[in-house]
C-alpha cells in the first residue's frame, strides 16, 4: 500500500521550507531528492523491514526554493509512543547541517511533534547516531532538542578508528604483540562467501553464549539483509594456520563513509591470541580500500550497563570515543 500524503506545512521560521508528512502501511522515498546520502537504516527499504503493527510515519524538511529534502525523520508509532527507530541500530534526525538553521530545525521537530501529539503519540523516543558520524548534525540536534522539551534517556560511549590513519601505529603495546603473534602463527584474515551465514550464526552464537550473552537478530533475518542490501553487508573472519574461524564479524556499510564492526565474536579458546585485533586490522584495510572514512566500533554498553573490559579494549584498538545520545519527550 502506498503511503498516504497527509499535509505539506510551511515553516514559520523561513516560508520557503515546509514539512512534508507521509503515513501508511509502508515508508516512501520523498518527493524531492536528498541533499545528503541517507544512512542505510533511514532508507525505506530498509525502514520497512522494521516491522510492527502500529502507523509509520515519515517527515521530510523541504528546501522548496532549491528543489532538495534537507532532514529526514522517520517513526514507527506503538501504544502512546513513536519510535525512531523501532528496530535498528539509530534513528532519529538526519540533516545537511549547512543548510537548516537552528529556527528551522525547531519548526521541523515542532511540526511533527505537533502531527505526532495529534496522532495519540505523545510520547517520543529518538535514539541517534553516533556524533562522529556527522559531528554538525549532531551537534544542532543536542542544542534544538533540549529547548523543545526533549531530554537524554541514554548517553553512551561509542568508539570508532579514522581510516585515515595507520591502523598499527594506533595500536597499544600489548594488542600489537597479540597482532604480530597472530600473524607468527599463521592467522589470516578473509572475506567469507554469504552461503556460510548459518555456519557463521552458529559460531556467534556459541561465542555470545560463553560470555553469557545473545545474539539480538534471527538467523532468518540476518540472512534477509545480506538478500536485501548485499553491497551494504558483509562476512569476514579471521581463520587459524588450519584454516579453523578464530574470529567472525558481520560488518555493515552504513554509508559511504561509515563501516559498522556489527557482530565480532572470537572463541574463549583463541584468547591467547586475540584474533579480534587482526579482524579490525581486516577490516580497517578494507575501509581504506573502500574510501570510507571510519570504522564504527559501536558502544561499548550491555542490558547490565557498561561493559568496562570491551570498552578499555576498544581504547587499546586506537578508538576514539564520541557520544551517542537517546532523547526522549
Amino acid at each position: 500500500m502506498s503511503a498516504a500524503f497527509i499535509h505539506l506545512l510551511p515553516l514559520p521560521a523561513d516560508a520557503r521550507y515546509a514539512v512534508r508528512v507521509q503515513v501508511g502501511a509502508c515508508y516512501e522515498d520523498p518527493a524531492l531528492p536528498l541533499a545528503f546520502e541517507s544512512y542505510l537504516y533511514l532508507r525505506p527499504a530498509h525502514l520497512n523491514l522494521q516491522r510492527h503493527a502500529g502507523p509509520r510515519l515519515s517527515f521530510y524538511l523541504e528546501d522548496q526554493a532549491a528543489g532538495r529534502t534537507v532532514a529526514q525523520l522517520h517513526a514507527g508509532g506503538v501504544a502512546d509512543t513513536a519510535y525512531s527507530p523501532w528496530q535498528a541500530p539509530f534513528g532519529s534526525v538526519q540533516l545537511a547541517a549547512e543548510a537548516v538553521s537552528a529556527p528551522v530545525l525547531a519548526d521541523f521537530l515542532r511540526a511533527a511533534g505537533q502531527e505526532l501529539a495529534a496522532r495519540g503519540l505523545a510520547h517520543v523516543q529518538l535514539r541517534g547516531y553516533p556524533f562522529a558520524y556527522d559531528p554538525a548534525a549532531s551537534t544542532l540536534l543536542a542544542e534544538v532538542l533540549p529547548r523543545l522539551g526533549y531530554r537524554v534517556r541514554q548517553a553512551e560511549l561509542n568508539n570508532h578508528l579514522p581510516l585515515t590513519a595507520s591502523f598499527e601505529a594506533r595500536l597499544h603495546p600489548s594488542e600489537r604483540r597479540r597482532l604480530h603473534k597472530c600473524r607468527r602463527h599463521g592467522f589470516h584474515f578473509e572475506q567469507e562467501p554469504p552461503y556460510l551465514l548459518p555456519l557463521a550464526y552458529e559460531f556467534l552464537a556459541r561465542c555470545r553464549q560463553e560470555k553469557g550473552q545473545e545474539l539480538s537478530l534471527a538467523l532468518e533475518r540476518l540472512q534477509e539483509l545480506f538478500r536485501l542490501f548485499p553491497r551494504e553487508h558483509f562476512l569476514f573472519s579471521v581463520r587459524d594456520a588450519q584454516g579453523e574461524w578464530a574470529a567472525l564479524t558481520v560488518a555493515i556499510q552504513v554509508s559511504g563513509q561509515v563501516l559498522y564492526n556489527f557482530y565480532p565474536a572470537s572463541p574463549l579458546a583463541y584468547n591467547a591470541f586475540s584474533p579480534v585485533v587482526l579482524l579490525n586490522e581486516g577490516l580497517h584495510a578494507f575501509g581504506q580500500a573502500s574510501g570510507l572514512r571510519l570504522l564504527d566500533l559501536g558502544t561499548s554498553t550491555l542490558p547490565g550497563g557498561l561493559n568496562q573490559s570491551l570498552l578499555q579494549f576498544k581504547r587499546h584498538l586506537g578508538g576514539v570515543p564520541s557520544l551517542r545520545l537517546t532523547y526522549e519527550k
